[in-house]
């Protein structure tokens, strides 16, 4: 029998120390997941990579043994961390703070930051983003109370594409 645990159990069980109200969609917590604390109302999104040591330090080899650093991970209350993004050895994610997909964080970042891209860098304020979506995106009393998931979000659904590229 196949047992299967939710993101936010499964990070529990695996030592990860997790807040309140979270959503952890991934299941990579790396091979010190002790070392990794999270606030509350945090969302980890899929295949979200926590890398909790610097493995090049294996190669560095005298007579005391190979070298090690170890660092711990740190994520503040209402943070969203996009898919696919890669938190490195060391880095605090502050309170407030939303992380673009894809993004590779390699340093701390302060609270009310809005960050993306690799490395991760600032775009702009959490305050500035959050007031933006909120004129345009869809909230709970736009989405139909009734209906299968499909049906409502359908209902809701923005169908204008993103501009094209610029090419030269």
């Amino acid at each position: 029998m196949r047992l299967m645990f939710s993101g936010q159990s499964l990070a529990r069980k695996s030592g990860v120390t997790v807040g309140q109200n979270c959503r952890i969609l991934t299941k990579d917590f790396g091979s010190e997941p002790f070392l990794i604390t999270i606030g509350d109302n945090v969302t980890v999104s899929g295949d979200v990579k926590f890398i909790n040591h610097d493995g090049a330090g294996w190669l560095a080899r005298d007579d005391r043994g190979r070298k090690y650093s170890y660092r711990p991970i740190s994520i503040g209350n209402d943070v969203f961390i996009g898919s696919g993004s890669i938190l490195m050895p060391g880095v605090r994610i502050g309170h407030r703070v939303i992380v673009g997909a894809g993004s590779v964080v390699t340093k701390s970042i302060p609270d009310g930051c809005v960050v993306a891209g690799v490395p991760a860098r600032y775009l702009g304020s959490y305050d500035d983003f959050i007031n933006r979506i909120a004129q345009t995106w869809v909230s709970d009393q736009d989405m139909p109370s009734s209906g299968n998931y499909r049906d409502r979000v359908q209902a809701v659904v923005d169908m204008d594409f993103k501009p094209e590229l610029d090419i030269p």
